[in-house]
């Protein structure tokens, strides 16, 4: 069976799945020496941590070599798109492609699409670096392949 992958807010889900990803985070982290310290300081089963670990990833752990697109609205403003770039480049994001049609109403549409393989920090992260950046209207993840 091929995997499937779907992008889900955390919030919505039951904690069971955010205690998983929790003692992934502690083990790679190096915060705990075992997978039974890391189930025991989450609350959690060893046989649980196991049935979901191959299952459950958080957005940064499950894009290793990956590309991931992003949609965005800039105001049009000289130096938006190129601010962008260079943050995207900074935490060694590798560009692939950036697609961006004519301002309209004084706002540009562009999608980026780069590798995160080497990504310094979380896409998360990335994204509100982006979002609190002068002129920059609106952020969306669009995809991650």
């Amino acid at each position: 069976m091929n995997a499937r992958f779907l992008i889900i807010d955390a919030r919505i889900l039951p904690d069971i799945f955010t205690k998983v990803v929790k003692v992934k985070e502690l083990l790679r982290t190096k915060k705990v020496k075992d997978i039974s310290e890391g189930v025991r300081r989450v609350g959690i089963s060893r046989s649980t941590y196991y049935k979901y670990k191959d299952a459950v990833f958080s957005l940064s752990e499950g894009i290793v070599g990956h590309k991931i697109t992003v949609g965005l609205v800039l105001a049009h403003k000289a130096g938006t798109l190129s601010k962008i770039l260079d943050i995207i480049a900074q935490k060694e994001g590798n560009i692939l492609t950036i697609n961006q049609d004519i301002p309209i109403n004084n706002a540009a549409t562009v999608s980026i699409t780069f590798d995160a393989s080497k990504l310094e920090i979380e896409v998360n992260e990335l994204l509100g670096y982006i979002r609190n950046l002068k002129n920059v209207i609106k952020v969306n993840l669009l995809a991650v392949e």
